[in-house]
């Protein structure tokens, strides 16, 4: 099955072309190196209206299984991802943030300060990414093996409960 991901990065200077997007061709490398297929890419700025008008766009639509924004998830004034996210999910997904953080703080304790979030709106899974490259691919790599699995369910496949053991 292929996963059908729209990336959306959010930079202000990467919007305004002060700074190239280092972190969006990033996470579209690691999704073609899954065998998925990137199928929406965009750069937009740090403004919590236009994330959210994005993110619905995207989603309603139909042509996407999951989002992965990156950058905005910090303590900047500017850093608005996880409220824009919040505002149009359905239902939240914490355990894939979770999941996020504490593998990072493997590798630093800076991951405390992520405000990440991930939900669901419809059939689609929006996931917030760190801004930096490095960071990026890292959290992508802690949830890409349950991605599949999250899509098959998003999609009601039949298939999906396969393997699942039942506890009595």
């Amino acid at each position: 099955m292929t996963i059908r991901v729209g990336i959306l990065t959010i930079s202000d200077r990467s919007a305004r072309g002060e700074r190239a997007d280092l972190t969006g061709p990033a996470v579209s490398e690691e999704i073609r190196r899954q065998g998925w297929e990137v199928v929406r890419k965009a750069i937009i700025p740090d403004e919590k209206d236009q994330i959210s008008e994005m993110l619905i766009d995207w989603c309603d639509e139909g042509k996407l299984d999951v989002i992965l924004t990156n950058g905005g998830t910090g303590f900047g004034p500017r850093d608005v991802t996880p409220e824009a996210t919040n505002a149009v999910i359905d239902r939240p997904a914490p355990g894939l943030a979770e999941a996020m953080r504490t593998a990072s703080m493997k590798v630093t304790t800076h991951a405390m300060l992520s405000r990440a979030t991930a939900g669901l709106r419809g059939r689609v899974l929006i996931v917030n990414l760190p801004g930096s490259p490095k960071a990026a691919v890292e959290n992508l790599g802690v949830i890409a093996g349950v991605l599949l699995h999250a899509v098959e369910l998003l999609r009601e496949d039949p298939h999906a409960e396969e393997g699942h053991r039942k506890v009595n």
